[in-house]
């Protein structure tokens, strides 16, 4: 297997040093960074200058939860009537990370498509380990579908996305749906997500020892979510969807990663099962986009490309009208 990974695009490797964002995922880091992360951004900075309403709702628990699942609903101002809703699960490894982290990103959306936004409080990781981040998605989807009309949101219109260890949620969430509940989103956003626990494919050998998120920071957070599940037959799709036997019967799929990134070739195998199951799946990989490169590095082409490339898939797939 080849162990020389594909180049970084030269305008995101000229604005940022990955090798100073590798991190060891420990208990103590994964508290320092959970605290640098805990102030921004406001309720006031997700109001947008009045663009959106914001209101704080709990769910009631699914699964093993016993407390309420803290959700966002963010609405614009200006719009009327039951909205479509973009259901949203932040990302961070599923062990760090909060509901209003790159919500920005999804305001936007929202703001172009006339939807609303419903961002979910997951438990994280490893205070919280599987299935408790699956199970509050569960919750917070159950909210929209129960008592999303009287926050003005229309629950046969609701689309998953998720970022990162969120899309690992996310896909997760989309798989029990199909499994056994009467909901069913009408798409599935997942961007460079993390799907698969035993970090095996090429991509996670070429960037074990890169920058930025490798092999060894991807598997301490899968092994501080499944604990010493991780890697053994033991681990089901719900938890790790590349596990999947069957990818049938799921929603359009938008699947997204970046040629430099370990997750690369579980997302490419993603959608091929996806595709091999008869489905519908847009798949993108962006040459030399590495792992969260749009985030951390905003104005680059590249990251300007991937962000036009999501809305317009969202375009295509989120009705705007019922």
């Amino acid at each position: 297997m080849p162990v020389t990974p594909p180049p970084v695009d030269p305008e995101l490797a000229a604005a940022i040093d990955l090798d100073a964002l590798r991190i060891t995922l420990t208990h103590e880091v994964i508290e320092k960074l959970r605290a640098a992360a805990a102030p921004a951004p406001t309720l006031d900075d997700l109001r947008r200058d009045g663009a959106f309403t914001v209101e704080e709702h709990l769910a009631p628990p699914a699964g093993g939860g016993t407390a309420g699942v803290p959700l966002l609903v963010c609405r614009p101002t200006g719009a009327s009537g039951r909205l479509p809703v973009l259901y949203y699960l932040h990302g961070g490894g599923m062990v760090m990370g909060h509901a209003r982290q790159h919500l920005d990103y999804v305001l936007e959306w929202a703001e172009e498509l006339g939807a609303a936004v419903v961002s979910v409080e997951y438990r994280l990781a490893p205070e919280h380990p599987y299935p408790a981040a699956l199970d509050d998605a569960l919750a917070g989807i159950t909210w929209i579908a129960t008592h999303g009309r009287e926050s003005g949101i229309d629950p046969e219109r609701v689309l998953v996305t998720g970022f990162s260890g969120g899309g690992a949620v996310a896909a997760g969430l989309a798989l029990r749906l199909r499994d056994g509940r009467d909901l069913r989103p009408v798409g599935q956003m997942l961007v460079c997500p993390m799907l698969d626990d035993r970090s095996d494919t090429c991509s996670a050998v070429q960037f074990a020892a890169a920058g930025g998120w490798n092999r060894a920071t991807n598997e301490a957070a899968w092994s501080h979510v499944l604990g010493a599940r991780r890697g053994t037959a033991d681990v089901p799709a719900y938890a790790a969807p590349a596990r999947a036997e069957d990818l049938s019967g799921l929603p359009p799929t938008y699947l997204e990663a970046g040629s430099a990134e370990t997750f690369r070739d579980e997302v490419v195998g993603y959608a091929s099962g996806i595709w091999a199951a008869g489905g519908d799946a847009e798949l993108h990989v962006f040459a030399g986009g590495f792992h969260g490169f749009d985030f951390l590095v905003p104005g680059a082409g590249l990251s300007r490309d991937a962000r036009e490339t999501r809305l317009k898939w969202l375009r295509r797939v989120l009705p705007t009208r019922p």
